[in-house]
């Protein structure tokens, strides 16, 4: 069986290189251009693969932003893909599956497709329609089944909702949707944990997750905030194949740019805050064993 269909979609060959060399790629959710420009900085240091995660609210606050990462993207010496993450409306996911790139090509090479506020049956029915929809457009699609407790910055807020451990049926469920990539609930959170010992992650039930989708999806992990390597390493080992990122490449930034805002020209905090962001990205493409790949 084939890993999927969209077998010249970029985002599709960069995950099934991760998954051939048992390594993940770092995917970061990007919020603003010091963080595009610091990501793709590092990939082309490290020579890894890369992929650049915004969310809904990135087309809504500026399609202008949305074209520079797709630019910053298509423009980088390594392999960098664009992916909508979290999209929750079939109007966002429709309307961003029609942006180009300047080659005519889809501006996201990926879409998720988070119907995971809807019951299960609803969930699956909007996915599976909406899968239809990107792949006719030759756009990569990724699912959540189950649902991943917690909220984070520039998503539907979904603390309120109670989180549901991925199970096997619901594996097999989704992937009949048709989607290219799977993020599976297996104690991950979005937002924080409060502490590395907080993090209580069901290995075996990641292990027989990948187990089941082998050679037919990729398996993607969501919730890293407080993550340390030897977890980061116990998933990949386990098929993660792509690794979403936020406060773990951006907290260096966050505590700089608290600290010298105003008290430094205004150059010098992008120019500093930027390569802090490389630095930690760079650090994590070596830790997941990307680094050297391109």
């Amino acid at each position: 069986m084939t890993l999927n269909k969209l077998t010249s979609n970029r985002a599709v060959q960069m995950l099934n290189a991760a998954a051939e060399g048992k390594y993940g790629v770092l995917g970061v959710v990007s919020y603003n251009m010091e963080t595009i420009i610091g990501a793709i900085r590092a990939a082309e240091a490290k020579r890894a693969p890369l992929q650049i995660l915004l969310f809904p609210w990135a087309l809504k606050f500026s399609p202008l932003f949305v074209d520079f990462a797709v630019h910053a993207a298509r423009s980088a010496s390594v392999p960098v893909t664009v992916h909508m993450d979290h999209a929750q409306e079939p109007e966002i996911i429709d309307r961003a599956s029609q942006i180009k790139a300047p080659d005519g090509s889809p501006a996201f090479d990926s879409i998720m497709v988070d119907m995971s506020h809807y019951e299960k049956e609803e969930n699956l029915a909007k996915t599976t329609e909406l899968v239809k929809l990107c792949h006719s457009r030759g756009i990569a699609t990724e699912a959540e089944p189950g649902r991943i407790e917690g909220g984070e910055d520039g998503v539907k807020d979904t603390a309120e909702l109670q989180g549901m451990m991925t199970t096997a049926e619901e594996v097999d469920d989704f992937i009949a949707t048709g989607i290219d990539f799977l993020a599976p609930a297996f104690g991950n959170v979005h937002g924080d944990y409060h502490g590395v010992e907080n993090i209580h992650l069901d290995y075996d039930r990641l292990a027989s997750i990948h187990e089941k989708s082998k050679g037919r999806v990729q398996v993607v992990l969501h919730g890293t905030n407080e993550f340390i390597p030897e977890i980061l390493n116990e998933c990949i080992e386990r098929g993660v194949t792509r690794v979403n990122v936020n406060k773990m490449v951006l907290s260096d930034y966050f505590e700089y740019v608290n600290a010298n805002t105003g008290k430094v020209p205004l150059t010098e905090l992008l120019e500093t805050g930027t390569a802090k962001i490389q630095a930690q990205c760079e650090g994590w493409m070596d830790a997941m064993g990307c680094s050297g790949k391109y």
